[in-house]
């Protein structure tokens, strides 16, 4: 009985959390009129009253994703700059963060744990305290209004360091000892037993980064004033009765690749929570 209990709570839970998604899901299929009666106390001028809002759409429609998908070339744009930005972050995130987190797990040198200790630091820092000094760099290299000022700081973020990190740090030392016994190099150890055991920290890493920077709202609101540079995250940030429909449209499109690369990475991204929460 007390599962049973527990078991209809959770669910209770669950569905509350997740309907912000139903809600966004199903004003996505809602008609413009639809839309402007739920909407107009929030949105329309001079209007009295509280918002409503109906589970399922009354009049299910797909005009709003054909008008999206079809005549709104703007939101492509934006998609794909959205793509490079975050492929590129990734990519360079891989390349640098890799080896940072081999060598700090597995090397012993002089500060180390100092040098870590700082990485840690720098990671627990908000955008907002980095951002002045983070934007007069970003001017001394001339990359303001480009996709580098948002790739170059993203390439090297401590955070997928610190996830990289602690996987390699539970490869047992002895078989990285017998590894060397056998001889086999550093650069043999790292390529051939590093990576493909500390995937998992890898994949979850890429999955966090992914989702973090497919998200993007304050660096390039600070760094591209171009709005054609703009990515797909920024691409609505005045919603209006007139374009409801297309708001709540591209909100959903926007979601479904942080869902399907968040479905995609689950088990990763579950052990790569699990770890960064052991301590030192």
């Amino acid at each position: 009985m007390k599962k049973k209990i527990v078991f209809i709570i959770l669910v209770a839970i669950s569905i509350f959390m997740c309907f912000p998604v139903i809600f966004l899901l199903a004003g996505s299929f809602m008609s413009v009129d639809e839309l402007n009666s739920y909407l107009a106390p929030v949105l329309a001028e001079k209007s009295k009253g509280y918002v409503s809002w109906g589970l399922l759409p009354s009049y299910p429609t797909l005009r709003a994703y054909v008008e999206l998908l079809f005549d709104t070339p703007e939101f492509f744009v934006m998609f794909w700059n959205s793509v490079k930005i975050v492929f590129l972050s990734v990519c360079g995130q891989l390349i640098v963060g890799i080896p940072a987190a081999w060598g700090f797990a597995r090397y012993k040198f002089p500060f180390n744990k100092v040098l870590f200790t700082i990485y840690i630091v720098v990671m627990l820092m908000p955008f907002q305290v980095t951002m002045l000094s983070s934007y007069l760099v970003l001017d001394k290299l001339h990359l303001l209004n480009t996709h580098g000022s948002i790739i170059l700081p993203a390439i090297f973020s401590t955070f997928s360091v610190f996830i990289m990190y602690r996987f390699f740090c539970n490869i047992p030392e002895s078989i990285i000892e017998s590894a060397r016994i056998d001889g086999a190099s550093e650069l043999i150890i790292f390529a051939k037993i590093g990576i493909p055991l500390g995937m998992p920290g890898i994949m979850s890493a890429v999955v966090l980064q992914f989702l973090e920077y497919w998200n993007l709202i304050e660096q390039p609101l600070t760094f591209l004033k171009d709005k054609a540079l703009w990515p797909l995250s920024i691409y609505l940030p005045n919603i209006t009765l007139e374009n409801a429909d297309i708001a709540f449209t591209a909100s959903a499109v926007t979601l479904i690749a942080a869902i399907i690369v968040f479905f995609a990475g689950q088990s990763y991204l579950e052990q790569g929570i699990a770890a960064s929460a052991v301590k030192e």
